[in-house]
């Protein structure tokens, strides 16, 4: 009776351990360690161990493959009663994965219970190992975030070379005439470009002039011209008169008045007319230099037809007559 339920074990991990094992492969792994497993699933545990150790020996190995061929010669070891190895390579196993466990559908529960003892006996070891293992990962993290930021940092950098390299600075050279900061209605300040300034000129100076347009025609508007007789003259006619231009006295306030603000509006003027020429004056440059960065574009390459044409020839010929002349051409 006893055994009967070891056989039915024995026979499901015949069964299932290759099917497993197969599935655990990685892709990509190293054929010699997926023969080494083809080898232990069929009991071949003297030439894994042997292979396996050689195999180790040579290194050169990911450590996915290492670890594998470690707990390959650790359990051929330990189905060959060589405990002395199985617990070389299998402490190997957790020293490289210190939370490595055995798969129970696999692996026989002798095996199981060796490997989970070793666990206990390396529980110190294996929390230093994990903590080693963390700070490996994160200064693995720190370096490849590092070389990331130096990888962005040169293409940046390339990228802006590249857009330097297209650029081109054009120099604008302006001349400036100094005799047109004279002329009046912000003139001056317009060609240096200061439009502000010119507009402030030329509306008040435009305001002013004809408000004292205005007061001059109306000014004028308020003379009555008359003719008057002149006593002990006479003309041909018998009488003489002369005109005369004069305001009413009952229009002498109105024309004093309008007097006021022609010659205020006349005296506004030139004043402000004054100031845009010391103005302009005082700021004049006579060569201004702008500056403007433009992208350039590469010409267009002539297409090939016309590049490649081939320019025109004349060939002479003998005939039987004398010579002759040909001339050719290619488009």
């Amino acid at each position: 009776m006893s055994r009967g339920p070891l056989l039915l074990v024995a026979l499901l991990v015949a069964l299932l351990g290759p099917a497993s094992a197969r599935a655990q492969v990685p892709n990509g792994a190293d054929p010699e360690v997926a023969a080494l497993r083809s080898s232990f699933e069929y009991g071949k545990y003297a030439e894994v161990l042997e292979r396996a150790g050689q195999r180790i020996d040579r290194g050169d190995l990911p450590e996915d493959d290492l670890v594998e061929l470690h707990k390959l010669a650790g359990l051929s070891a330990f189905n060959l009663n060589k405990t002395d190895e199985a617990e070389r390579h299998l402490r190997a196993v957790l020293r490289l994965d210190p939370d490595f466990s055995l798969d129970p559908f696999v692996v026989p529960p002798p095996a199981v219970a060796y490997f989970e003892d070793l666990k206990n006996q390396m529980s110190g070891e294996r929390e230093f190992l994990r903590q080693e293992q963390r700070l490996r990962l994160e200064r693995e993290k720190a370096e490849q975030e590092r070389r990331e930021q130096e990888r962005v940092a040169l293409e940046t950098q390339r990228r802006r070379a590249e857009e330097l390299a297209r650029q081109v600075t054009v120099r604008t050279v302006e001349k400036r005439n100094f005799l047109v900061n004279f002329v009046p209605f912000g003139a001056g300040q317009f060609q240096q470009g200061r439009n502000s300034m010119g507009i402030v000129f030329a509306a008040t100076e435009g305001a002013l002039a004809v408000t004292s347009i205005i007061a001059f025609f109306a000014y004028d508007s308020l003379f009555e011209e008359r003719f008057v007789n002149l006593d002990n003259v006479l003309d041909e006619d018998g009488r003489a008169s002369i005109p005369v231009r004069f305001i009413p006295t009952d229009r002498a306030r109105q024309a004093d008045t309008w007097q006021l603000i022609k010659l205020a509006s006349a005296t506004g003027f030139y004043t402000v007319y004054t100031l845009g020429v010391v103005d302009a004056v005082y700021h004049h440059e006579d060569q201004v230099v702008s500056s403007t960065t433009v992208e350039s574009r590469p010409e267009p390459k002539p297409s090939p037809s016309v590049s490649q044409a081939a320019p025109p020839r004349m060939r002479l010929y003998s005939t039987r007559g004398g010579l002759g002349a040909g001339f050719s051409l290619t488009f």
